[in-house]
């Protein structure tokens, strides 16, 4: 459902959510490595995400990573929206139109999905990074996302 992209930007600010705070920050290659994800690849998402002000990005001996704003505020919807654009959420399933632009001339699947896609925006606009954070550090304290 969704891009690899969007998952490793989701599953790198829980962790950043969890290790991080105002005064510590996390290197790339250290997430990189806890996350198994491409280093180059994290890179280019984190880089994203700092233009977009959800993660600050600090130079020198203790730079790295750490969230930027009120994880309460970082919804995953946001999120997927800053990575991969909001065709998940407004594009025809079948078409390479928005919903909104067929005009009447939807597809067979257009009913279906519709109410689906609702649930998706619903579900991923009410769920922050915060709430999986917490979510995580509620279980046996270790991330193995």
């Amino acid at each position: 459902m969704l891009s690899n992209t969007s998952r490793y930007a989701i599953r790198a600010l829980i962790y950043l959510a969890i290790y991080t705070d105002e005064k510590k920050k996390v290197g790339i290659k250290t997430i990189a490595d806890v996350l198994e994800i491409p280093s180059p690849f994290l890179g280019k998402i984190l880089q994203t995400l700092a233009k977009q002000k959800v993660v600050i990005s600090t130079k020198g001996p203790n730079g790295g990573f750490g969230i930027s704003r009120e994880m309460q505020k970082i919804s995953l919807y946001e999120i997927i929206k800053i990575i991969d654009g909001d065709d998940l959420f407004d594009r025809c399933l079948v078409s390479n139109k928005k919903c909104t632009d067929l005009q009447g001339n939807h597809c067979a699947l257009h009913s279906h999905y519709e109410s689906i896609r609702e649930n998706m925006t619903k579900m991923f606009s009410e769920h922050s990074i915060y709430k999986l954070a917490k979510e995580f550090k509620k279980s046996d304290g270790t991330i193995d996302l």
